[in-house]
């Protein structure tokens, strides 16, 4: 699996006070960090093999296969900053919204709804729903 551009130290994280306060928000304040960050490792071994991420508007992609290739594509791109201004959990659902800075001013504005394998804190995420607005244009 390749993860030899992983970019935590190149990345501005800016995060709300209360995102930490809980263990499924800190999961998903590092789930996205290392989304950012090109970890491809962290997000592979935090999500189930049925996965199902769908970008509204876009794609939707289906198992852990599809969501590497799209990680994988998205490599080329050069986050500077991200912010996440909400992160709110319970039982078996979460979600984190927030705005992505890109080199070149490019920045998305984004929602992710998330839905866990179980309600413990030690779960594996099995479907994304993600909003995104391109602020740029």
């Amino acid at each position: 699996m390749p993860e030899d551009n992983i970019r935590y130290d190149q990345v501005k994280i800016i995060c709300a006070e209360d995102c930490g306060n809980a263990p499924k928000k800190e999961f998903l304040r590092a789930f996205n960090v290392a989304f950012v960050c090109n970890d491809i490792g962290f997000i592979m071994d935090n999500i189930m093999d049925g996965i199902q991420w769908n970008w509204i508007g876009s794609h939707t992609w289906q198992g852990k296969d599809q969501v590497l290739g799209m990680l994988e594509r998205l490599n080329d791109r050069t986050p500077t900053e991200l912010i996440i201004s909400n992160i709110i959990t319970h039982g078996y659902t979460g979600s984190l919204n927030g705005v992505l800075n890109l080199e070149s001013n490019v920045s998305y504005a984004f929602c992710n709804i998330y839905r866990f394998n179980s309600s413990l804190n030690k779960t594996k995420i099995k479907e994304i729903t993600s909003y995104i607005i391109d602020l740029s244009l």
